[in-house]
């Protein structure tokens, strides 16, 4: 039984007005599946993961911005991976809570564009990221001596401001070229405004679209997994014929999480697309594909660095002694 945060759609979506573009101004997004007595939990418990997600990664930022010990390279990278965590979920749980509150699944289309927007920096800021802090570590374990050189101030800032940059424009370009098109369907298939999904409504010509799409998915993925693929074997050449079995370990254990981090979102993240492009894809398995992208990296992320880096960890503990135990 479909629960009556679905049934109820808000205004009538049957007449809907077009804009000077050509745009629906209402869409409509999937119902929820679970019955109208599990609305109130399911709301319970979307509000406490978003508020963890957000609790978590601001623990990492604060950490970090807050310890003069901790500015280095990597942790100047890592901070920047928390930042795109909170953007994804800021796009997705309000949206999703607020329709849980007014029982109503209609989105303005400007605030549908919006959310793809920043649903698509989010993924492409995280590769980006990722991809330089494989860089990073290629560097301090492969290339020791030119670490403090290459990785200095200047080259940094530099490092990080085009990864925004880049991220920014490309995004915003495939958003842009969606805006031109004119609209022939309200009916958004997956659980939140995506770029496939509002390309799908369209009833024009959208060969650009989709020649673009292909070309940001490869420069997002293709170049984020060759690099990382890159720098790793060259890590593991070198940590192979490394003489000192304590740096060989340390090196492996510093890599191998940022190593699970990058392949499990690389790969749901393309699995998604991938599922997009194929027709007689599963559509819940295009909806659940989505949805996790959107909640476990964010979740799981600084957890991850938190745990598993030392320097973070210890100095998150200090912070928290001295908020519990003031004196």
């Amino acid at each position: 039984m479909q629960s009556e945060v679905g049934n109820l759609k808000g205004p009538n979506t049957s007449a809907m007005s077009l804009n000077s573009s050509g745009a629906m101004t209402l869409l409509t997004l999937p119902p929820f599946s679970f019955p109208s007595s599990g609305r109130v939990p399911a709301l319970v418990f979307s509000t406490v993961t978003y508020l963890t997600i957000i609790c978590c990664n601001l623990m990492i930022v604060v950490t970090i911005a807050m310890n003069h010990n901790l500015h280095k390279p990597m942790y100047m990278l890592l901070i920047n991976l928390p930042v795109f965590d909170m953007m994804g979920a800021t796009a997705f749980f309000p949206q999703m809570i607020s329709t849980m509150l007014y029982h109503s699944r209609v989105i303005p289309y400007w605030e549908c564009a919006l959310q793809a927007l920043f649903v698509h920096m989010y993924g492409g800021g995280n590769l980006m990221i990722l991809t330089a802090m494989a860089f990073d570590r290629y560097i301090a374990i492969c290339q020791p001596l030119s670490y403090n050189t290459i990785m200095n101030n200047s080259n940094l800032i530099k490092i990080i401001s085009a990864v925004w940059l880049t991220d920014f424009i490309l995004i915003s370009i495939s958003i842009l070229l969606l805006l031109r098109l004119k609209n022939c369907n309200s009916e958004i298939n997956d659980m939140f405004c995506t770029n496939p999904s509002l390309m799908k409504l369209a009833c024009g010509d959208t060969n650009v679209n989709n020649f673009y799409g292909l070309f940001t998915i490869a420069f997002f993925q293709g170049v984020s997994f060759c690099a990382v693929l890159f720098t790793y074997l060259q890590i593991l050449i070198t940590c192979v014929f490394k003489k000192q079995s304590d740096a060989r370990s340390k090196a492996l254990q510093t890599c191998g999480a940022h190593l699970i981090v990058f392949l499990f979102f690389e790969i749901n993240v393309f699995v998604f697309f991938l599922a997009h492009r194929i027709q007689t894809a599963p559509l819940f398995v295009r909806r659940a594909l989505g949805v996790s992208v959107t909640i476990f990296p964010p979740l799981l992320n600084p957890l991850i660095y938190g745990i598993n880096t030392k320097d973070i960890r210890r100095n998150i503990v200090i912070i928290l002694k001295r908020k519990i135990v003031p004196f």
